[in-house]
């Protein structure tokens, strides 16, 4: 078994606003200074977010009209249309995380106080393979999601 879990270096080809740019194109859109804006605070750090999180986020852009509401929900749809963003609901809440660029991965869930552990296991990639090959099935990607109790919800009960 591998000693780490940890899910290595991001690497992509296009910056995301570029990427996104490309997609909008290919629909008739363009990516206007606003959707821009919330690309480049969507990707500036990976986290997994909600609607109510990124709104905070922009919140000063907000304010001074630099983006709207509006705009925020549509581009945040946009980017799950353009495989850029990845969408889940975890307890209850719409919670998004990276697509673009990031490697497969799954996730350690707590259900006390939300907290997601994203980890890495190139044997657990082998058994889905394996599994796979077996029923002659071909896998686009996989998600899996472990819920529990993380240490620090254990130590407060």
């Amino acid at each position: 078994m591998s000693g780490s879990f940890t899910l290595g270096p991001v690497h992509v080809k296009l910056p995301p606003a570029e990427r996104f740019g490309q997609f909008l194109e290919s629909r008739g859109k363009r990516i206007t200074r606003q959707r821009r804006l919330i690309v480049d605070t969507v990707f500036s750090h990976h986290d997994h977010f909600d609607a109510d999180e990124l709104m905070d986020h922009l919140q000063e852009l907000i304010a001074q009209r630099k983006v709207s509401r509006p705009t925020v929900y549509r581009t945040l749809s946009e980017l799950v249309e353009a495989g850029m963003l990845r969408t889940m609901t975890l307890g209850g809440r719409s919670v998004y995380e990276h697509e673009y660029g990031y490697p497969s991965h799954d996730h350690l869930y707590c259900q006390m106080c939300n907290k997601l552990i994203e980890f890495h296991s190139a044997e657990l990639e082998q058994i889905r393979d394996a599994a796979a090959r077996e029923h002659d099935f071909e896998v686009i990607s996989h998600r899996m999601f472990v819920t529990g109790t993380c240490a620090e919800c254990r130590r407060n009960r």
